[in-house]
């Protein structure tokens, strides 16, 4: 047995977005990287994030976090000024933001961050591709839930 119990793969999740499951019909995702300063980099080892009510724009040909918050630790250097809320610039290869900028300029999808984590000592945000739900789109993913819920609880008690 070694001493470090940390997992193989390198990938650790700093944050998710559960609520982007129920509000969009998530479709293609894609893997990002992000341009970070260095307190936010020790702030999201910490876990001090939250993109629930994120999201994504393209503006000038690039692609823009907008939303995400990632709350300053209390050691962060006195000469700088975080900014919990900034715009934070996102890394995509060229053809996966034409794609982007295609289906959301055409097809009017919504590009929305779905979870947050680091893979091999780089900070990585997950986007994926969301068409809205109306509200009865989200009754029936309610009920769906419940019926799931129902039926897994009288198998259990059958058995």
């Amino acid at each position: 047995m070694s001493k470090n119990n940390k997992p193989t793969t390198g990938q650790s999740t700093i944050a998710l977005n559960k609520k982007a499951k129920f509000d969009f019909f998530l479709g293609d995702r894609i893997e990002a990287g992000l341009v970070l300063e260095g307190w936010e980099v020790k702030a999201l080892r910490a876990g001090k994030a939250q993109i629930a009510d994120a999201h994504v724009i393209v503006k000038d040909g690039e692609a823009w976090l907008l939303g995400a918050v990632i709350t300053p630790l209390l050691q962060a250097s006195s000469h700088v000024k975080p900014d919990p809320t900034r715009t934070r610039k996102l890394l995509l290869h060229e053809h996966e933001l034409a794609r982007l900028i295609g289906q959301v300029e055409r097809k009017g999808f919504t590009i929305v961050p779905t979870a947050m984590y680091f893979k091999r000592g780089r900070v990585k945000l997950e986007i994926a591709l969301g068409e809205g739900k109306k509200a009865h789109d989200k009754r029936a993913t309610l009920k769906d839930r419940d019926w799931k819920r129902d039926k897994a609880r009288i198998v259990r008690h059958t058995i």
